[in-house]
């Protein structure tokens, strides 16, 4: 009898630990998520690894972006910002399908549009949950201040932006109205 309950009381205790471990700040997997942005990476939209530690010492613009919706013609001024200030700054498109399902195409659809629509030759990546269940843990630290240590951000729509600095401090988010070249952005440039 004694046994049962002790057995009884482990998988009590099991239970226990394995729904902490699904708290914000945890993968689905129950590892703890990196804490600082150069720790992170992602999958290229050509399948290679986009490691966030190769950027170091530049500014980081990530966007969440999609080839279907209102905001797409972004893509012109996110190359622009992206051409002009390449000495101190990347920009990164996460392509995602969770607004409205304004990327379905596949990553090779994905990155024939962008370059024969808008010219880009800025890193995209695979097609990611930017918010929700299996988001993306870049995401996650973008959008949790538990990460980030700065702030809680939401991702509303198609082409959010979130500046990140050459230290890999999480610095602005800004909304898919503020246009790439705008001077809210091109001021934390300089």
């Amino acid at each position: 009898m004694k046994i049962a309950a002790f057995f009884l009381l482990l998988a009590l205790l099991g239970v226990t630990l394995v729904s902490a471990t699904k708290r914000k700040g945890h993968n689905n997997a129950g590892a703890a998520l990196p804490k600082a942005f150069h720790e992170l990476a992602v999958a290229g939209i050509d399948g290679e690894e986009i490691h966030m530690s190769d950027f170091r010492g530049k500014f980081v613009l990530c966007v969440n972006v999609a080839s279907k919706c209102g905001f797409t013609p972004q893509y012109k001024g996110l190359q622009e910002l992206y051409e002009k200030y390449q000495d101190k700054l990347v920009v990164i498109g996460f392509p995602s399908n969770q607004f409205l399902m304004q990327e379905p195409g596949t990553e090779e659809e994905i990155a024939t549009f962008c370059e024969i629509n808008y010219g880009v030759t800025f890193p995209l990546t695979e097609k990611i949950k930017v918010k929700g269940g299996g988001q993306h843990p870049i995401y996650a630290w973008l959008t949790q201040k538990e990460l980030n240590g700065v702030s809680d951000a939401k991702v509303s729509w198609n082409f959010n932006k979130f500046l990140i600095s050459p230290e890999g401090e999480w610095l602005a988010h800004f909304p898919s109205k503020v246009a790439p070249m705008s001077e809210e952005i091109t001021e934390r440039l300089k």
